[in-house]
C-alpha cells in the first residue's frame, strides 16, 4: 500500500471510532493513559507566549493538559482526522482562544520554519509513514533548541509481565475494541502496528539519524509505553 493509501486507511479507522475513542482509551488501558499523557506534558518547554504543536492531537487530551499546565502558551492541535479534532473541542473550551485546531499531515505541516517551541505526539508516530519525513518536517518547524516529545507504545515483540500483556495486546484488546466500537479493523490495526514498531533504542537511533542532537528515553508501566525526547541543535 502506498503512503497516500495508508494515510487514508488510518484516517478512516480513526474517523469510524471517534465517538468511542476516549472511552476505549481509558477502558483498555485501565486508566493508565491519563498518567502517561501527564508524564509526556512534563517535558514540554515553552516560554510565555510560546507555541506548542500537538501533532496527531486526536481528541485533544494532550492539548488540554498543555493548556492547563502552561497558561501562557498557545497550542496548534494538528491531526489528519478531522472528526477526532471535532470531538475534542469541548476539552479545550476553557482556553479556546489559545487553541488552533487544524487538519494536517505530519509530513507536510502548514507551519513556518523555526516557529515552534515544542512538538508533542502521543500514540501517533506509528501511524505516519515514512517516519523520516515526519522527523524532517518537525525539525524544520522547531526553533533551535526546541523539543520533540513522543509518547508511544513499546514494541509488542518484547514479553511484558511474563507475556500477559502480549496476550492482552494480541487477543483481548482487538476483541474488546471491536465489540464496543463495532469497527472490525481499527483495533486489530492498533495491535499490528505495536507488534511491528521499533523498540525504544531503535526509535532513539532513528531520531538521532534524523538530526536530533540530544535524545533520551525511558519506560513507563514496565515498558508498555515509552517517552522519547529529542532536541533540535542550536545554530
Amino acid at each position: 500500500m502506498n503512503r497516500t493509501g495508508h494515510g487514508r486507511m488510518v484516517a478512516g479507522y480513526f474517523a469510524s471510532i471517534a465517538g468511542w475513542y476516549d472511552f476505549l482509551n481509558h477502558f483498555l488501558s485501565f486508566g493508565l493513559d491519563v498518567y502517561w499523557r501527564n508524564r509526556l506534558v512534563r517535558h514540554v518547554r515553552a516560554p510565555e507566549n510560546g507555541l506548542v504543536l500537538d501533532l496527531a492531537a486526536g481528541t485533544m487530551d494532550v492539548t488540554s493538559k498543555i493548556l492547563s499546565k502552561y497558561p501562557g502558551v498557545q497550542v496548534l492541535a494538528a491531526d489528519f482526522t478531522l472528526p477526532m479534532l471535532t470531538r475534542g473541542q469541548k476539552k479545550v473550551a476553557f482556553r479556546a482562544g489559545d487553541v488552533i485546531p487544524v487538519q494536517a499531515d505530519g509530513r507536510a505541516l502548514p507551519v513556518p520554519d523555526r516557529s515552534i517551541d515544542t512538538v508533542t505526539i502521543a500514540f501517533g508516530i506509528r501511524n505516519i509513514v515514512p517516519r523520516p519525513e515526519a522527523y524532517q518536517e518537525i525539525l524544520r518547524v522547531l526553533k533551535p533548541g526546541g523539543r520533540l516529545c513522543i509518547l508511544e507504545f513499546g514494541t509488542g515483540r518484547k514479553k511484558i509481565w511474563q507475556g500477559l500483556y502480549n496476550f492482552y495486546l494480541n487477543r483481548v484488546l482487538p476483541f474488546i475494541g471491536r465489540a464496543i466500537s463495532r469497527d472490525k479493523g481499527a483495533y486489530s490495526y492498533l495491535a499490528d502496528t505495536i507488534r511491528h514498531f521499533p523498540d525504544s533504542s531503535r526509535l532513539a537511533l532513528e531520531m538521532k539519524q534524523a538530526g536530533f542532537s540530544r535524545v533520551f528515553y525511558y519506560p513507563l508501566s514496565s515498558g508498555i509505553v515509552y517517552i522519547h525526547v529529542g532536541e533540535k541543535g542550536r545554530d
